[in-house]
């Protein structure tokens, strides 16, 4: 493409996303476990900080759930069928046949989960948890996945009884009540308790790469609203961006976002940036933990062994040139 022609075609594109901003009203967007989870902090930032509307799309909000499957249907049928989603979610509903495109990576590491026993706990390391009882959410969940994963790692599966224990608030009710020695646990929550549990041992440290979210949207609304779609991928960039050029300042974004005390989403933002590697992806995909993740779904039966070709479902091409596999 000659420059005359590839300009004409960037303002094209540019006009597009503009006249959507101002013919469309405000949209609300999907994101997976908003307002209790980490995952919404760029969109949060973007948001606040007017990056959405400079990329040419008024968002004013988000929709959510307690993730899975019911994220992903909420975020297809939205008036933008776009959400950030648990890749896990996004597989298995990519299996069933549903018309899905990957288009950005969200979250891309475990940093911000850990497994936690209560503060007088003789418990200090994976290696301890021998003989005792893990507490983890449900089945064919990510905390089935990595503690399944973790422990096969270190061979030590067949000699700690799982037990699966819900949601977070009923998990910490049964490391409270004795019902199990060690609970997944994560971020901002682990920041509010910090003072009432132990960390026994921390995901990331056991599996270093590992994909948790990723952005999905309709594939037929890809392919007739790209630049909406660029236009959110851009913004949640530059929140990125920001985020982690200014914490402080994020951290009380996400107070104000998620109705929460500063001094918690200040040390849960910290927490994060202080461990190994990326957390929040600004868009570029880390296969390899993509791989992880599907070995994960794999072992705990969630989906079945068998070839998954990422290219015929991941679409790269509205990512920054250098954030492309090349």
């Amino acid at each position: 493409m000659t420059k005359p022609l590839f300009k004409k075609a960037m303002y094209g594109l540019a006009f597009s996303a503009a006249a959507f901003c101002a013919t469309a009203s405000a949209v609300n967007l999907t994101v997976t476990h908003w307002a209790d989870g980490m995952y919404g902090t760029p969109f949060a930032v973007a948001m606040e900080k007017g990056y959405f509307k400079d990329a040419g799309i008024d968002v004013t909000g988000f929709i959510t759930s307690q993730g899975g499957g019911t994220t992903v249907r909420n975020a297809l049928a939205s008036d933008i069928p776009y959400g950030e989603v648990a890749l896990s979610a996004a597989i298995a509903a990519i299996k069933q046949g549903v018309k899905l495109t990957i288009v950005h990576a969200g979250v891309v590491s475990l940093a911000d989960n850990v497994w936690v026993a209560t503060k007088d706990s003789p418990l200090n390391s994976i290696e301890d948890l021998k003989g005792k009882k893990l507490g983890y959410s449900s089945p064919k969940s990510v905390t089935d996945m990595v503690s399944t994963i973790a422990l096969t790692n270190r061979h030590m599966l067949d000699q700690v009884e799982r037990k699966t224990v819900g949601s977070l608030s009923s998990a910490y009710t049964a490391l409270r009540e004795g019902g199990v020695d060690v609970i997944y646990m994560t971020e901002p929550i682990l920041s509010r308790e910090k003072d009432n549990i132990k960390i026994v041992f921390r995901s990331g440290d056991e599996i270093p790469h590992m994909t948790q979210t990723v952005g999905i949207v309709r594939t037929d609304y890809l392919k007739a609203h790209p630049e909406v779609i660029k236009s959110i991928i851009v913004g949640r960039h530059k929140g990125v961006e920001y985020l982690l050029a200014h914490p402080d300042e994020s951290g009380d974004i996400l107070a104000r976002q998620y109705k929460m005390d500063p001094a918690v989403t200040k040390a849960a933002i910290k927490d994060i940036l202080d461990s190994k590697g990326t957390y929040w992806s600004t868009g570029k995909f880390d296969y390899e933990g993509m791989d992880t993740m599907l070995k994960g779904l794999v072992m705990v039966k969630a989906v079945e062994e068998g070839p998954f070709d990422w290219t015929s479902i991941v679409d790269e091409s509205l990512l920054p040139e250098d954030e492309r596999r090349k």
